[in-house]
């Protein structure tokens, strides 16, 4: 028997990412987005703490020691920048750049699925803040 498991990522709901999103600078206090290493095929999926959807092709995965990995999908994923939410389903406790996620959208009170969309490579990323002054 094969263990499945389905996780609904929706950044904009969940609180743990609310929390998060108080405490890291929004993308206008960004002045430069730095890859740390080579890009992973995989990452453990209960070590991630929260997501941060920034367009229709680039996700980042917060862990929970605080590391940053960015996944730039192959192609554009129609809605998932403008709905920020997101779900996947795998049969282990690794996230691959073989997996798929399907954009989530609330219409009416229903949570549906709209597109699905393969992920990229795992890029860890650090994000520099912009200096006092610095537009």
């Amino acid at each position: 028997m094969r263990l499945q498991s389905t996780v609904i990522i929706a950044s904009a709901l969940t609180a743990g990412s609310l929390a998060f999103a108080a405490e890291k600078p929004s993308g206008d206090e960004i002045s430069e987005i730095r890859a740390i290493g080579e890009p992973k095929s995989c990452i453990t999926r209960s070590s991630i703490r929260s997501t941060d959807v920034i367009d229709d092709q680039t996700i980042d995965f917060e862990m929970r020691n605080g590391d940053i990995y960015r996944n730039k999908l192959p192609n554009k994923c129609g809605g998932l920048g403008f709905e920020e939410a997101f779900s996947y389903k795998t049969s282990t406790n690794r996230l691959c750049s073989v997996d798929i996620i399907h954009v989530l959208s609330q219409t009416g009170g229903q949570l549906d699925t709209r597109g699905a969309c393969g992920l990229g490579k795992f890029q860890q990323i650090e994000k520099i803040p912009k200096a006092e002054g610095e537009d």
